[in-house]
């Protein structure tokens, strides 16, 4: 089985090194390499491409955030996890515009960060529990919102593409998507290239996001459930 090769980002060298531990004492994690500052995770990325990188927010210089954009603008198969100790939700949002697929506080039980970080490859959203429901609350807020004109821009979704995009604003994965919709993993993760294609999203929860705040979808209790 090949392993999950890991890219560290963080200013803190005893946080890296704790982190590094936990992460090769597992058969499928290897942490292949480790940056003190955004602009040098950047430059690990190039020289590494990693699976996954794991990003504190707040490092000097260059941080976290803006490093998760430009990783995922050159490596897009890259998976960007957040791990920091803000529990800002408006934190979250922006990491997720950015192209991270999941947050997790610095708070987290290792069993349940690492559990995360697999199902964050494997395309899942990886977001700490305790902001998932604030999460929510969010996308609910947002799907009451409404641009002036939505009509001219939802035709931009077919009406099954809205339903998956629906169902991924409601927190499932692309499994339970499938499950739900009878058809095949494939088939969601087709719709979801379409999706970020159309909206010019760099990932599945930016591209919710952006379909909640200009009513491009709503946020039923079927998706939510």
């Amino acid at each position: 089985m090949s392993k999950i090769r890991v890219l560290l980002a963080d200013d803190h060298h005893l946080f890296r090194e704790g982190l590094a531990n936990i992460l090769n004492s597992q058969v499928d994690f290897e942490v292949v390499g480790e940056a003190s500052d955004g602009l040098e995770a950047l430059v690990k990325a190039r020289k590494l491409v990693p699976d996954l990188v794991l990003m504190d927010i707040s490092m000097p210089g260059c941080d976290g955030l803006e490093a998760t954009q430009l990783i995922k603008r050159e490596f897009p198969g890259v998976t960007v996890v957040v791990l920091t100790v803000r529990d800002e939700v408006e934190k979250l949002f922006e990491a997720i515009r950015n192209g991270a697929q999941g947050y997790l506080l610095k708070s987290i039980r290792s069993r349940e960060m690492l559990d995360l970080l697999r199902g964050a490859v494997r395309g899942e959203a990886a977001i700490t529990p305790s902001l998932g429901g604030r999460m929510l609350e969010e996308f609910r807020r947002l799907s009451q919102q409404r641009v002036e004109n939505p009509a001219e821009r939802i035709t931009v979704l077919t009406a099954r593409e809205q339903d998956v995009l629906g169902r991924v604003a409601g927190g499932a994965t692309n499994k339970e998507i499938a499950e739900t919709m009878h058809v095949s993993v494939h088939t969601i993760k087709s719709h979801m290239r379409k999706i970020l294609s159309k909206l010019h999203a760099n990932g599945r929860h930016e591209a919710a996001l952006l379909a909640l705040r200009e009513g491009l979808i709503p946020l039923s209790r079927d998706h939510l459930e």
